[in-house]
């Protein structure tokens, strides 16, 4: 028997309230030059779930919001003209404790990405950097995350450990009691010498029962039909407590992940918002095609996020 669809509208509404009950964040919006990268900071600000930080060209930002008759006086505003140089500039905020999260404008992922993984300056963790897309569509009963689809190209072993424990504690700060269901996906569903990826599955969910990887229950490989339809799985005698009901989707590569990703949003209009993971601090990073909602989401998710790691500071 399949599960209910899931209320998208409803969902998105009560996630935002949640948000908005929270204290505000201050956000280093890094180079919003275009439409959508500057207006979306805006409305997350609008809703009152950040306060933006805008770095980059003062004249194109203000020429930006003067064409979209939105009023940013009441914004801080750091005139930096280089996309790089803005990048640097936010990770010198964060460094400073002047903001929590960066949010990326309408520059480059790899002009920001190489900024934040720097050894001296950046902004590493003992954690692989990784990245989740959060994702909503009607036909499945909740939310999940796919990862990665826009850091690690080719992950070994231990990066897709480190992808597997960010996202888990992702949504540990989205829903501290829960414990998500990991599944990693590959073209099949049985363990295969030739193809690497189910011997990565394999391996990551002995590292699992091992506690090298904590807080969910995870297994694979599997293909994604099978996963993810109760009946595909029934119909193949394949038997597991993350089927039908996945909280977190582990592709093999970022090829796999970025078509995945990009289809469900163009052909079932899934909702989604997109978060760097493993870093200081949450970096909200969309595609600079993503519009206003996506990156509204995105800012929502990024403030639990730091809320999350308010708590833990707090109890140590």
């Amino acid at each position: 028997m399949e599960r209910q669809s899931l209320d998208i509208d409803t969902l998105a509404k009560n996630f935002l309230q949640r948000c908005q009950a929270l204290e505000k964040i201050k956000v280093a919006v890094v180079y919003p030059c275009s439409q959508d990268a500057l207006i979306g900071a805006l409305e997350a600000a609008h809703l009152g779930i950040i306060e933006p930080v805008l770095i980059g060209p003062k004249s194109k930002i203000q020429k930006i919001a003067s064409d979209n008759k939105v009023n940013i006086s009441t914004c801080e505003l750091i005139d930096i003209q280089d996309a790089e140089k803005a990048a640097e500039m936010s990770i010198s905020l964060v460094h400073e404790g002047r903001v929590e999260a960066i949010m990326k404008g309408s520059l480059h992922t790899d002009e920001l990405m190489k900024t934040v993984v720097r050894k001296d300056t950046g902004l590493r963790t003992g954690r692989r950097i990784s990245h989740a897309f959060i994702m909503a569509i009607e036909n499945y009963h909740k939310p999940f995350i796919i990862t990665d689809a826009a850091i690690n190209i080719s992950p070994d072993l231990m990066t897709k450990r480190d992808i597997i424990q960010n996202a888990i504690d992702l949504v540990h700060s989205l829903n501290k009691d829960k414990i998500p269901k990991v599944a990693i996906l590959s073209a099949v569903e049985t363990v295969n010498p030739a193809i690497p990826s189910t011997l990565d599955a394999a391996c990551l969910c002995k590292m699992a029962e091992r506690d090298q990887i904590v807080g969910g229950i995870v297994d694979g490989p599997f293909a994604y039909d099978n996963v993810l339809s109760l009946h595909a799985a029934q119909t193949k005698n394949i038997k597991s407590p993350v089927i039908g009901d996945v909280d977190i989707f582990v592709v093999p590569n970022l090829e796999a992940g970025n078509m995945l990703a990009k289809q469900l949003v163009l052909i079932t209009k899934a909702i989604s918002a997109g978060i760097i993971l493993g870093a200081s601090v949450p970096i909200i990073l969309t595609s600079r095609s993503d519009g206003v909602q996506s990156r509204v989401g995105s800012c929502a998710i990024a403030v639990m996020m730091a809320h999350a790691k308010r708590q833990e500071l707090l109890k140590a």
